[in-house]
């Protein structure tokens, strides 16, 4: 099924004349060039875990907003992150440590139970937001009344087992850290989401039950699947996997063959391999289509930046390096004459090509985090903003949530998002440092629950076979 154009390593065959004769592509900078670059975007988006977050239970708000709940997904983002920060000298593996130590501490003490108020979760889920500082759910007024979350615990789980394995020293307090781990996963009780059909509920309320929407074809629960097949207490039904991706379809857009999911927004290609390395590793979907996962990620990240290029809508600002739509923050819900049609906009929403929803708000964590599938795009488009687009970055916090040059036409870079969010920045940092050293990929990849359920899950070859 592939193709000359479509394979790994042919990077020149696969980039447009828009990307090899723009100015800021320059494929003879050298690589220290390119590290103090990386180094300090990659700081940056540390930087926002860092400074959002509740200082004595470490967790993490969804936004960098004071009013804002903390989010359990952005917890696992931070937890992974700070060993980032280590490997590239910002903190101490002490400092590393302590903070995971207080996380997981406030995580394992916070009380479960059937309750509306009072509980962090249920059954060892966590609502998908808490309240920063008690670490219970997040609940109206103050809030919302917040979901259990079955997605939201798995990418939180992600980071714990990923601690779990990187403190593997024999000193007391890295013991505690894995003690911790161990309990704190093992007490998900994942097959209680599960229906007799073999698929997982999105979650459950007190208020309403269960959520009766499942995890059906791709999406961005192949991490949810793994880490509920893998567990050695409540373990997925076998068979779960088949069930989840047996109708999973191929779609085509410019030239390119690609396992489609309803949408196509990037994060759904990019949340699971934050922490899987699905590189050689195959499953039946790899064996029917030609193609392993981390190539079906890298061919829809090219269907996102050719579709930048062919514009199809029209949008202000799509072309060169502005590309790349996924779930982010918009300029509103409201619609807008723009070049003389009428343009619907939307506040946070899923956004995604060729057949999602669009209405030209472009997220900087779509094309960052693609940088370990299409580096040679993701690099330069880096280089891009940073040069031509500076309001878009802080030092102290890393990209805005997005931008939207049709929104607005009184300023070159348009409408740009006041706020950003943990479950985009974490995708940032931890790919930029799989980019850079394979740091979370090499640690998950001693995972034994994440090795058992990628087995399960019938993976093969490559990697597991060590």
């Amino acid at each position: 099924m592939d193709t000359p154009s479509n394979k790994s390593g042919r990077t020149k065959a696969i980039l447009c004349d828009a990307i090899l004769k723009h100015p800021a592509y320059k494929p003879s900078v050298n690589m220290r060039s390119h590290a103090r670059m990386l180094g300090r975007v990659e700081k940056a988006h540390f930087r926002y875990f860092q400074k959002n977050q509740n200082p004595d239970l470490g967790l993490v708000l969804d936004k960098d907003d004071q009013l804002a709940p903390a989010s359990i997904a952005a917890v696992g983002f931070s937890l992974a992150g700070y060993a980032c920060a280590v490997r590239r000298g910002w903190i101490s593996r002490k400092e590393a440590l302590e903070y995971c130590t207080r996380t997981l501490e406030g995580l394992w003490s916070a009380p479960q139970g059937q309750q509306k108020e009072g509980t962090s979760g249920y059954r060892g889920f966590f609502y998908h937001f808490l309240d920063p500082s008690t670490g219970l759910r997040a609940t109206a007024p103050k809030y919302w009344n917040s979901e259990l979350s079955s997605i939201d615990t798995a990418l939180l789980m992600a980071g714990v087992l990923f601690v779990r394995n990187y403190f593997n020293g024999a000193c007391p307090a890295e013991a505690r850290v894995r003690d911790l781990a161990n309990r704190l996963y093992e007490r998900v009780e994942w097959n209680w989401l599960f229906r007799e059909d073999k698929l997982v509920q999105h979650g459950w309320t007190p208020e309403s039950g269960v959520i009766s929407h499942v995890y059906k074809g791709y999406s961005e629960a192949l991490l949810l699947y793994v880490l509920a097949l893998g567990s050695p207490s409540y373990p997925a039904p076998d068979g779960a996997w088949r069930s989840y991706l047996g109708d999973a379809s191929l779609g085509r857009a410019y030239g390119i063959d690609y396992v489609r999911m309803p949408g196509e927004p990037l994060f759904c290609y990019q949340y699971p391999h934050v922490w899987i390395d699905f590189r050689g590793i195959r499953d039946f979907v790899s064996d029917r289509v030609g193609f392993d996962w981390f190539e079906n990620s890298r061919r829809m990240s090219l269907v996102h930046y050719r579709y930048a290029q062919a514009n199809p809508k029209g949008f202000r600002g799509y072309g060169g390096f502005d590309w790349a739509l996924t779930a982010c923050v918009g300029p509103g819900f409201l619609t807008k004459e723009v070049d003389g049609r009428s343009v619907e906009f939307r506040e946070y929403s899923e956004r995604g090509c060729p057949d999602g929803f669009d209405d030209g708000t472009i997220a900087p964590t779509a094309a960052i985090s693609a940088i370990p599938f299409v580096p040679e795009i993701s690099i330069p488009t880096i280089r891009y903003w940073l040069k031509q687009r500076p309001l878009l970055f802080s030092d102290d916090g890393g990209f805005a949530d997005a931008f939207n040059p049709s929104f607005d036409h009184t300023r070159k870079d348009g409408w740009i998002c006041r706020h950003r969010l943990g479950i985009d920045q974490g995708p940032i940092l931890l790919m930029l440092e799989n980019w850079r050293s394979g740091l979370v990929w090499s640690v998950m990849r001693k995972d034994i629950a994440l090795r058992n359920g990628l087995v399960k899950a019938g993976f093969r070859g490559g990697w597991l076979q060590n």
